[in-house]
């Protein structure tokens, strides 16, 4: 009897084995601005914090045995670096919002995701990012700019269309970047196994050039709509999440000028067609005022005090590293909540 069962269970056909689920498209995300989208917390401030009773628990989760870890699972490119999101993707030897946004939005999906940063420090959406819909700036704002250009030493022979050129140029260079790395993303990123992506999400960083111009600052709040309809048509993406970080420095009581540009940048959330796929991070929320006062009574006075909080100017967040992990987490859980995915 018992051999007559093995032989009934040897001669019974095999269940049909299950296909594996085809992996799922990679989770683009594009994070865009100027300096402080580049980032400039020092690595060594965040190593310095990352070892302190205080701060630690921000840093906690990349670093094992002591050391900085990579996330196979979230992959950056930042104009010619490129690899698994870890330590140093802000300026050289910086961490910017990357750092935690990719935290954020590598622990909620569970297909690998790809961060593309294109920022470039001085840049503008009054003339550099400017997109195409804004059109240039009035007649005589342009021959006032170019009176101004031949005012300096070798430009005296410019022309009007020396003045048009520059604007847009970031605005072009953005979307080359982005282009780039997702025709060929197995080029850049060996793990990436032909599965397709999808555009899920923008974070736009951007504004002390706007803010210290008032012909600037008073064309903002339209040059950015322009902007964000700009970009979903370009990338093809119509509804795509857009997240504004808007301008945080000098904190909850900024000054007049620093004021109305905040101002413009909120107006974007007045924009009907925007409700409910733009958001609005406030990153005055996260100035550091520890950095601040050290900055005050005199950084370079008391050196050893300032490199425990501080790296870098006001304009730049004092280079806090706190300040850009916060600044990051923000910006991710703001995206997720613009895409109904927060847990």
């Amino acid at each position: 009897m018992r051999t007559l069962l093995v032989l009934l269970l040897l001669s019974a056909p095999l269940p049909a084995l299950k296909a594996a689920d085809p992996p799922k498209p990679v989770k683009v995300f594009i994070l865009a601005g100027q300096s402080n989208m580049e980032g400039k917390a020092k690595v060594s401030l965040a190593e310095y914090q990352a070892q302190q009773p205080a701060t630690r628990d921000l840093f906690k989760h990349w670093q094992k045995d002591g050391k900085w870890i990579e996330r196979d699972d979230v992959w950056i490119k930042f104009l010619d670096r490129k690899g698994k999101l870890t330590i140093g993707y802000g300026s050289p030897q910086c961490i910017g919002p990357e750092l935690e946004f990719g935290t954020v939005v590598g622990d909620r999906f569970t297909e690998p995701v790809l961060l593309i940063k294109t920022a470039w420090g001085g840049r503008s959406l009054y003339r550099d990012f400017r997109s195409p819909s804004a059109g240039l700036p009035p007649d005589a704002a342009l021959n006032k700019m170019l009176a101004d250009l031949k005012k300096q030493k070798g430009k005296e022979n410019a022309t009007l269309d020396d003045v048009k050129k520059p604007f847009g140029d970031s605005y072009r260079a953005m979307l080359s970047e982005v282009s780039d790395t997702l025709t060929n993303p197995k080029k850049h990123f060996p793990d990436y196994a032909d599965q397709g992506y999808e555009i899920a999400g923008f974070v736009w960083f951007q504004g002390w050039n706007d803010m210290i111009s008032a012909d600037a600052t008073a064309e903002y709040a339209a040059n950015l709509a322009h902007f964000i309809r700009d970009v979903r048509k370009d990338l093809k993406a119509p509804k795509l999440p857009f997240v504004v970080g808007q301008m945080g420095v000098e904190g909850a009581n900024p000054s007049t000028n620093i004021k109305k540009f905040k101002d413009a940048q909120a107006a974007v959330m007045n924009v009907p067609e925007f409700r409910g796929d733009v958001a609005l991070v406030k990153t005055d929320a996260f100035w550091d005022t520890d950095a601040e006062a050290v900055f005050k009574k005199g950084w370079r006075e008391n050196l050893d005090e300032w490199n425990k909080v501080g790296s870098d100017y006001p304009y730049h967040y004092f280079g806090s590293a706190k300040t850009m992990c916060k600044i990051g987490r923000a910006f991710g859980t703001a995206v997720l909540e613009l895409r109904g995915e927060t847990k």
